[in-house]
């Protein structure tokens, strides 16, 4: 009896040993996952969310950054200074960020942070669209008031790969300093008829707001603020579909009208000088833009659409062109004390697609002409 009890106790007493042991280990173990998995979160928490998480479209696109590089294609990257993401209570957004004054890409006298599309397509043959959902978060706090490209920012376009390289559409955000409202305008750039490029003009229609042409009368005094125009940081969207020779635009933001545009791309409504409309009469002829547009327009020629901030503010002289050369301030091209006083565009990409037609083909040669 006595025997037994001790190994009772013995076999109790090594069943004992075993469990405490086992307890431990399996204490170990969970502590160790415990910290794998906090490290796990830690390294989550600080993943670089990059612009093409966001928006899964860089295949189609060249990035052209606010220096005047081509970051080619732009997947997994960003440059802290002109291309990166943010988030705020809506969620993550792809920042395009272009100071007033800097080295520019091509013949261009104004910075971009945008994306070029790397096919063009033909406008009488087109089946293609681009859409995207923006909010513009700064304009240049400087410029004169007198010409019409200051305070402005360019969020998309369509481009001309071939000729001039003109501008059948580019979408403006402008807003004066002061003002609580600023306008979205859209531009159509005629392709001029003839070697001299120097004379196009550019015809502008205001979607909410005012367009290209509303100025202030001298430098620091401002027009009237729009009534029903569109805030910094207020979302709005842009469609563009060209098919068959047609451009159809369509805009929406939440407590505003949609607004629709159509224009022909491939026959002109400014063939002779009789054509040329009272805006350009004003606007343009003046300082000596008055040239008429090829009869067939863009028909013949590739177009690709942009998409960024194509910064219409910057440091030249207003004397050399009132429309389009602001005086604002570049500190130089020093970017960090353009940064720091406001003196840059910066607009932000929520959501945005393409589409593009089988017709497309290779723009390589535009960046070979312009890198």
């Amino acid at each position: 009896m006595m025997s037994y009890t001790i190994k009772s106790l013995s076999i109790s007493l090594a069943l004992g040993v075993l469990l405490i042991s086992s307890s431990s280990c399996n204490d170990k173990t969970k502590n160790t996952d415990t910290s794998t998995e906090a490290s796990k979160g830690e390294k989550e928490a600080n993943k670089t969310v990059y612009a093409s998480d966001v928006i899964p479209f860089f295949d189609h696109w060249k990035l052209i950054l606010g220096d005047g590089s081509n970051a080619g294609i732009a997947n997994k990257f960003e440059d802290e200074d002109f291309f990166y993401t943010a988030t705020d209570d809506s969620g993550n957004w792809v920042v395009f960020k272009a100071p007033n004054g800097g080295d520019t890409h091509g013949t261009s006298n104004n910075t971009r942070t945008e994306l070029a599309q790397i096919k063009k397509w033909y406008p009488a043959t087109a089946n293609d669209k681009l859409s995207a959902t923006l909010k513009v978060m700064n304009v240049s706090s400087t410029g004169d008031a007198r010409v019409a490209a200051s305070y402005s920012v360019v969020v998309g376009q369509i481009h001309s790969a071939d000729g001039h390289e003109n501008e059948p559409l580019k979408i403006f955000y402008k807003k004066f300093p002061g003002h609580t409202k600023g306008s979205v305008f859209w531009h159509y750039e005629i392709n001029t008829a003839g070697d001299d490029n120097s004379v196009r003009w550019d015809f502008s229609t205001a979607v909410w707001g005012h367009d290209f042409s509303v100025v202030g009368p001298d430098e620091n005094t401002y027009p009237e603020e729009p009534a029903d125009g569109i805030a910094l940081g207020e979302e709005f969207s842009y469609e563009i579909e060209v098919k068959d020779g047609i451009m159809n635009l369509k805009f929406t933001s939440e407590g505003h009208e949609t607004k629709s545009f159509t224009k022909n791309l491939i026959q002109s409504e400014y063939p002779t000088t009789a054509d040329i409309p009272k805006q350009t009469q004003d606007l343009f002829v003046p300082v000596g833009q008055d040239g008429v547009e090829r009869k067939n327009a863009y028909a013949g020629e590739g177009c690709f659409f942009k998409l960024g901030a194509y910064n219409q503010t910057n440091g030249k002289s207003p004397t050399i062109n009132k429309n389009w050369c602001s005086g604002a301030e570049t500190h130089g091209g020093d970017i960090e004390k353009q940064y720091a006083d406001g003196n840059y565009a910066e607009v932000w990409f929520k959501d945005a697609s393409i589409t593009v037609s089988d017709n497309a083909v290779s723009n390589e040669g535009y960046f070979t002409k312009n890198d």
